[in-house]
């Protein structure tokens, strides 16, 4: 029962989406503005925002479905096995050495150090946590395992595809059992973001959230820029307590005070300041990849225009048809169809595609060397998967 909660509580927070808006008020517009600087004191306050502000969500993970009465029961070695992070520079020195692991308390103990990547708690003098939320750094942020697995330095904007926010959500005492059934079949790393809008369930991969820089649309769809998304997860989904508005998708959320939309422009300021990571150098051959390289630009650049970008930078999308995807989940969205991906840091987070039917590169490139006919031969689909893996 212990670890079927505590994977629960993870799948809850990680369906706390960044979020953003169609109509977006001023503070939302003005926050993808290509001429705003990225200047330090922002991105400082970005990060701030992104690791530890739960946007008030509390009203959703506290007083709706009581994850905070969960939580209290669920020790640290159950957390880890079901993808919860620890932030070993938030803990004192040699702390590790004499804790309980496998104690509920050390769970508490680490809250209150805020050392729990994504979770925020208050604990009373009692140490019963009496109010829980979850941040932006849930579902991306992960850890180096420089400690432990699952401790380490933080890794900011890595998606965190061990954990599986259907299976948290579910163990809420309010949801029905049909309810908890869906959100139990999506599996780790995957979220819905619009089940609990339109009801219908087509789960997506949790996505990077470093190399935005130069994007001008985040979401599988283009259906906004950073802060539009994250103005749409924060309020929709993450929970918290703003002001969200699209008249494509009819929804039109106000909350007062909003404690959302003013922190939009430094959360994105941060964002764009996260870089991809760069391969390890021994993870890729490097003579495949250079040959790999001229096959990417005679097949691949049509769409991904400068090599790792997109052509929805030109505001081009696509059918489902034309690119060999299942269409389900651009039918629940404002554009009814498909951006090309940017490319950033594909070494880095399997599986691939917006519903991650691609377990592996050698799984893209077969499906695209199919659905587009390029005819590729095993030597040039090879190098091609070399030279993905550098991006």
């Amino acid at each position: 029962m212990t670890r079927n909660v505590l994977a629960a509580l993870m799948c809850a927070a990680l369906s706390m989406p960044l979020c953003g808006c169609g109509d977006a008020p001023a503070a939302q517009r003005d926050a993808v503005r290509p001429g705003n600087a990225l200047s330090p004191a922002m991105i400082a306050e970005g990060r701030r925002v992104f690791r530890f502000d739960t946007f008030g969500d509390e009203q959703v993970w506290t007083d709706r479905l009581r994850m905070h009465e969960v939580v209290q029961t669920i020790d640290p070695l159950t957390a880890l096995a079901v993808g919860l992070k620890v932030d070993a520079d938030a803990l004192p020195p040699g702390i590790l050495a004499s804790a309980d692991l496998e104690d509920p308390a050390t769970t508490v103990a680490l809250l209150k150090l805020n050392a729990v990547v994504g979770v925020r708690a208050t604990v009373d003098a009692d140490n019963r946590i009496t109010r829980l939320g979850i941040t932006c750094a849930l579902c991306h942020s992960t850890v180096d395992d420089s400690v432990l697995p699952g401790i380490g330095h933080r890794l900011d904007g890595w998606p965190n595809r061990d954990l599986d926010p259907g299976r948290i959500i579910a163990l809420s005492p309010s949801l029905s059992a049909s309810a908890k059934a869906i959100y139990n079949s999506w599996g780790p790393g995957k979220y819905d973001p619009r089940f609990n809008i339109d009801g219908l369930s087509t789960p997506l991969v949790l996505p990077p959230a470093y190399g935005l820089l130069g994007i001008r649309n985040e979401t599988y769809t283009g259906d906004g820029p950073v802060s539009y998304w994250n103005a749409y997860v924060a309020v929709t989904q993450m929970g918290g307590h703003g002001n969200f508005r699209d008249d494509r998708l009819g929804i039109d959320i106000r909350q007062s005070p909003d404690l959302v939309t003013p922190k939009l422009p430094a959360l994105r300021a941060y964002q764009l300041s996260l870089r991809t990571p760069a391969p390890p150098a021994d993870s890729y051959d490097q003579a495949a990849a250079r040959r790999g390289k001229a096959v990417f630009a005679r097949n691949c650049m049509g769409c991904h225009v400068g090599g790792d970008g997109t052509d929805n930078n030109s505001g081009r999308l696509h059918a489902p048809a034309e690119t060999g995807m299942d269409g389900a989940y651009a039918t629940r969205s404002a554009n009814n169809a498909y951006r090309t991906t940017p490319l950033r840091g594909l070494w880095q987070h399997p599986p691939y595609f917006h519903d991650g039917s691609a377990a592996t590169l050698e799984d893209v490139v077969a499906h695209y060397d199919r659905v587009r006919g390029l005819h590729l031969s095993p030597a040039q689909r090879a190098e091609l998967v070399e030279y993905l893996k550098t991006l």
